[in-house]
């Protein structure tokens, strides 16, 4: 009895945090109907507040705490007038879903560069002692979480439902459009929810820092967890934020302690798809809802450019030409592999501008595939013998036909509720990489994978992997160019523009979803494959949610909807940091930073600025095509 109260205890301790990040997402969804993927970042920035004002002002607890939200909150209103509030009111929030996964990666590398990599963690409030209850045992540290979260809802309910910027906020929760009409300043209230949800952030990070060690990337693990409460309990309730919370955290426990510690976040992400599968709405329903007369997603779109006729065909010419004769260059030690990478990654990133950039669906979790067709590969090639080429065949088999399942248990979501769902998918895969030792390797991964081969040549050299890979990319952008220039790629642009106005016109719009979904996860699962056989290594790491986040970088960079934009993003996110190695440091930082600044200035993306200087060119023949499409 004991032992399973001690369970539940700690269950809780784990669901209260949770729970105080679900409701700064709650808060956020309610009143601008995005979700706000920077929200764990706020839990760490208290946190490091927090152990700074103690350690070098030396300063009680309290002074420290009310110093570190403060500093959080000022700083979390300044970005976001900078970024979020701009971004809802020009972006789709599909796009802004992405622009504030971008602030997330942000935060992480600025507290990376400020802080360091090492582990951080605070005293308890109330000492080491616990606190005893007829007999039960209960750490003081959760007295004060459960107090304070208790403290959080009730002032809440009292902003919203006992002052007129509550009585605002609930307004534009519930009809943003008659709420403007009524002189309530939207974007003001927008600020006011994401500094008011920084600020719970804060306080959950100043609470759980004395239980676990924090560093730099916990915010990702904050966002992550917060997100998935809210996504149980429901988006936009408050008491659905608190319950699923805790429920996520009694069922890591209890899946930690029965079945395993490597298992756990498996079983929740799987409690997770479920669901979302049965209840995309979560378990419980919000209390406030918007009317569903008024159209939430902001019919903004983002320009896409593209070039076509004879300029197409002579600026891919003259890059396939450059690149082919790079080789023979006297090159920088370390620049040709690092090109192998950046075409490798490029693969992955063609697939995942066939779904978002063509079909509009936003996918957090494209490592996933990368990570099946990785190990598939690298474990048929060393356990089993195989020769390197029927391994990646197969392992491209494997992620479609994962991709195939993923596409068809959740071809009824959308916007947010789908970028969950392939976020959830990618973690999932991840903790299945931890936790299945004997056949992945786990944490430490898998070594030995020999080198790609076909009949007996291998490319086991720089040189060789460099042209493997570039013909591999040259081949995948003239079949998929061809393609979208046919009725499937007019298709794909459809769905992009409205799903609705799509099927209306007779459109198959999930057919179109599934084969995007599994061309994309075909071209990752062959990216991590050759990734796997370049390395003779893999491991979780290399092919986490971080990667995915990565991903959406180098597409973004690049410019979505073109092919090739995409591997101008991966070399720049790829050789930077190998060019100048004092770079390295802020690569994290500068990633996040290129996903915001990107949205906001350069929609385009780089290719879209090649293509519009190339229009100036006055050569016959090339036209430049602008395309309005939205997600």
């Amino acid at each position: 009895m004991a032992e399973i109260f001690d369970i539940l205890v700690g269950g809780l301790l784990e669901g209260g945090v949770f729970a105080i990040v679900a409701l700064g997402f709650s808060l956020v969804f309610r009143v601008a109907n995005v979700v706000n993927l920077s929200q764990g970042a706020f839990c760490v920035l208290g946190a490091m507040g927090m152990y700074y004002f103690q350690t070098v002002f030396g300063w009680a607890i309290l002074p420290a705490a009310f110093a570190a939200v403060v500093c959080a909150t000022a700083f979390s209103l300044l970005i976001g007038a900078a970024t979020f509030v701009p971004a809802v009111s020009r972006l789709p929030p599909s796009s802004t879903l992405v622009l504030t996964a971008g602030l997330l990666t942000f935060f992480i590398g600025v507290t990376l560069v400020v802080w360091g990599n090492q582990p951080y963690a605070l005293p308890p409030f109330s000492g080491e002692a616990p606190f005893v209850f007829h007999g039960m045992r209960i750490p003081t540290q959760g007295v004060w979480l459960a107090g304070v979260s208790s403290a959080l809802m009730i002032g809440l309910w009292l902003l919203l439902h006992r002052t007129t910027a509550g009585a605002a906020l609930r307004a534009c929760a519930e009809n943003p459009l008659a709420a403007r009409l009524m002189g309530i300043n939207l974007p003001r209230m927008m600020l006011l929810s994401f500094g008011l949800a920084a600020m719970i952030g804060a306080v959950g990070g100043i609470l759980v820092a004395p239980i676990m060690s924090l560093q730099f990337d916990s915010g990702q693990f904050f966002t992550i967890s917060g997100f998935i409460a809210v996504a149980i309990g429901g988006m936009g309730g408050f008491a659905g934020s608190i319950v699923g919370g805790l429920l996520l955290g009694v069922t890591e426990q209890l899946a930690a302690f029965y079945v395993s510690s490597l298992f756990a976040n498996t079983l929740a992400l799987l409690l997770l798809l479920v669901v979302l599968i049965l209840r995309p709405t979560g378990l419980f329903q919000a209390g406030a809802q918007r009317r569903s007369d008024v159209r939430d997603d902001v019919r903004v779109h983002r320009a896409l450019v593209r070039l076509q006729g004879p300029k197409s065909l002579g600026f891919a010419v003259a890059l396939v030409g450059v690149l082919v004769l790079l080789p023979a260059l006297p090159l920088p030690n370390g620049l040709l592999p690092s090109l192998v990478i950046s075409l490798i990654l490029f693969i992955a990133v063609l697939g995942l501008d066939v779904l978002m950039g063509y079909a509009g669906q936003v996918s957090l979790g494209h490592a996933g595939f990368m990570a099946v067709g990785g190990y598939a590969a690298a474990v048929l090639s060393t356990s089993h013998g195989w020769p390197p080429l029927l391994a990646t065949i197969a392992a491209i088999a494997l992620s479609v036909v994962c991709g195939l399942l993923l596409s068809l248990a959740t071809g009824q979501l959308r916007g947010h509720y789908l970028a969950l769902a392939t976020l959830a998918f990618g973690l999932l895969i991840d903790s299945l990489a931890v936790g299945l030792v004997d056949v992945t390797g786990g944490p430490s991964g898998l070594v030995g994978i020999p080198a790609f081969a076909v009949a007996g040549f291998a490319f086991d050299t720089p040189v060789r992997m460099f042209y493997l890979t570039l013909g591999l990319s040259v081949a995948l952008v003239v079949m998929l160019a061809g393609g979208m220039r046919l009725g499937f790629g007019r298709t794909l642009k459809a769905v992009r523009s409205d799903q609705l106005a799509a099927a209306a016109l007779g459109v198959n719009v999930g057919r179109v979803k599934v084969v995007a979904v599994c061309i994309s996860a075909a071209l990752a699962a062959l990216s991590g494959a050759l990734y796997a056989f370049n390395f003779h290594f893999l491991s979780p790491e290399i092919v986490s949610t971080n990667r995915s986040f990565e991903f959406i970088a180098m597409l973004v960079l690049g410019g979505e909807g073109t092919l090739i934009g995409g591997f101008f993003g991966a070399l720049a996110l790829t050789l930077l940091p190998t060019l100048v190695q004092d770079f390295a440091v802020f690569k994290t930082a500068v990633e996040g930073l290129i996903l915001v600044v990107i949205f906001l200035v350069m929609p385009e993306g780089l290719f879209g600025r090649v293509a519009m200087w190339l229009q100036a060119v006055p050569l016959p023949g090339g036209r430049l095509k602008r395309m309005g499409a939205g997600r």
